[in-house]
């Protein structure tokens, strides 16, 4: 498994959800990502550069500020996001998918698995990558059929490179 190995890269990163379950379709569990990556941008150095959320995965180009580590960062967001998630499903009765996401997630012992392991990461080396990677990650929305215009998903560091004000703190590249 590929691991974040450069203390001061830019990496472009897709952690992705067990089984490819589509979680991230319902806001609640959006709203409990955006706070973990609010959560370790104000507290663990993370530097998001750009950022597509999908169904079931995410996609980042990603830093961490002087004195952090890139690695700790996604590693505590994973966690973070995958505790709540699994307490809310465990105590929501009003999710249509509860019991057969919990049993996607159950690894046994009353333990569970949000996230896959690893999160493919590749480091940014030359410009040409970053705008590929910048590009891939504004597009996937359009791609995947859920609009027509990139800067209409609001999941998306999209808005900010367009000159509005999206829903996490971008700081800019390229």
């Amino acid at each position: 498994m590929k691991t974040i190995s450069e203390k001061d890269g830019f990496y472009f990163l897709t952690p992705t959800i067990i089984d490819w379950v589509d979680i991230f379709s319902r806001q609640t569990y959006r709203d409990i990502l955006l706070h973990s990556i609010r959560f370790c941008q104000k507290n663990k150095g993370l530097r998001i550069h750009a950022w597509c959320l999908m169904s079931n995965h995410l996609h980042l180009i990603a830093s961490a500020a002087d004195g952090f580590n890139l690695a700790d960062a996604i590693r505590d967001l994973k966690r973070h996001t995958s505790v709540e998630v699994i307490k809310f499903l465990q105590t929501d009765m009003q999710e249509s998918h509860r019991l057969w996401m919990l049993e996607r997630f159950a690894i046994g012992n009353g333990k569970y698995r949000f996230w896959q392991p690893g999160n493919e990461p590749k480091i940014i080396y030359s410009n040409p990558f970053l705008e590929q990677k910048l590009n891939y990650i504004h597009q996937n929305p359009v791609k995947a059929g859920l609009v027509y215009e990139a800067d209409h998903y609001v999941h998306s560091s999209v808005i900010d490179y367009s000159g509005g004000k999206g829903l996490l703190h971008i700081d800019y590249v390229g």
